[in-house]
């Protein structure tokens, strides 16, 4: 049970990296990217290949995020110079994605079981079991990106880019070039997905052309898993820098809920069903606590309200 907690631990924090990226698009952007799942395989097909090919495991992983770069780059260009809806491009390049890793894999999956990972260098080094060694890891990652993203949208182009999410005729009207912001938030987040592709696959040792699937599903868990808890936390999460960490740690809880599922004896078939499960409550509990928010605030205005007070004493006066 504890070793299954910790591989879910570890697992929750390398996929962060690819929620990090889900985040810029759905949360700042209001789009929800397809490409996501294309992108992680593309990333994992990458690393696999080049760590295979004796390249530098580390700088396979950067390989990995310049490859999603790319992909997010198409899904950008096919939205903002040809004005295809972002869910359509989205599609049509996680679609294209799947020949392309094959056609980069050579094969359906590419093992690193005889070859050298960064886990594996670390695990060597230091002693630590694989999983403490992936969480150790997965951290620096985490903590490295969330401050990098948390310094670049306090610059003027990345405010430029949050502000196109929430009112794109606003941004337009102060001269700013929303297709830019779209094409760098796009590129932005796929590489980060690529990035996380890439970590994932030198930690399981194998990369695999169906390993992206249901990614985008379990990047919009994760984001809303994480809001509920910061709604659910006394100060609640205001800050950015603090809804960037909050989605990490929604997505490890979400591999924590995956992991104890499991661990209760359900048939790991299920999981697709149990992913939809996870993602309905996690949609559906904010809009529920917001109505009951919403009800017991107006109920408390109607007792308190100078009218309800005369209509009390009237009644009380017959």
């Amino acid at each position: 049970m504890g070793l299954a907690m910790l591989g879910a631990v570890s697992q929750g924090i390398l996929w962060g990296v690819m929620v990090l990226g889900v985040y810029i698009t759905y949360k700042l952007l209001d789009i929800a990217d397809l490409t996501v799942d294309g992108s992680f395989a593309l990333g994992g097909a990458v690393c696999a290949v080049l760590v295979v090919g004796g390249v530098n495991p580390v700088l396979a992983i950067f390989a990995a995020m310049l490859a999603g770069m790319v992909a997010g780059a198409v899904t950008g260009f096919l939205h903002t110079v040809f004005e295809i809806p972002a869910i359509l491009a989205g599609i049509l390049t996680q679609i294209a994605l799947w020949s392309v890793n094959l056609r980069i894999m050579g094969k359906s999956n590419t093992p690193l079981l005889r070859v050298d990972t960064l886990f594996s260098t670390v695990t060597d080094a230091t002693g630590l079991p694989q999983n403490v060694a992936s969480i150790l890891i997965g951290l620096v990652f985490a903590v490295i990106l969330i401050a990098g993203l948390y310094w670049f949208f306090g610059t003027e182009i990345g405010s430029a880019c949050r502000a196109t999410g929430n009112n794109e005729a606003m941004v337009r009207a102060l001269g700013v070039n929303t297709k830019v912001t779209k094409m760098i938030a796009l590129t932005l987040s796929n590489g980060l997905v690529g990035l996380s592709g890439g970590l994932v696959c030198e930690s399981q040792s194998y990369a695999d052309i169906g390993m992206g699937t249901g990614a985008i599903v379990i990047g919009l868990a994760a984001i809303v898993i994480g809001e509920v808890l910061g709604r659910l936390t006394p100060g609640k999460l205001r800050s950015f820098g603090s809804r960037l960490t909050a989605a990490v740690v929604g997505s490890i809880v979400y591999f924590l809920i995956r992991a104890i599922v499991l661990q209760m004896g359900m048939d790991a078939n299920d999981m697709k069903l149990i992913s939809a499960v996870i993602v309905a409550l996690a949609l559906c509990i904010p809009v529920v606590w917001e109505r009951y928010q919403l009800r017991r605030s107006y109920a408390r205005a109607l007792k308190a309200s100078p009218a309800s007070g005369a209509a009390d004493s009237s009644n009380g006066g017959r």
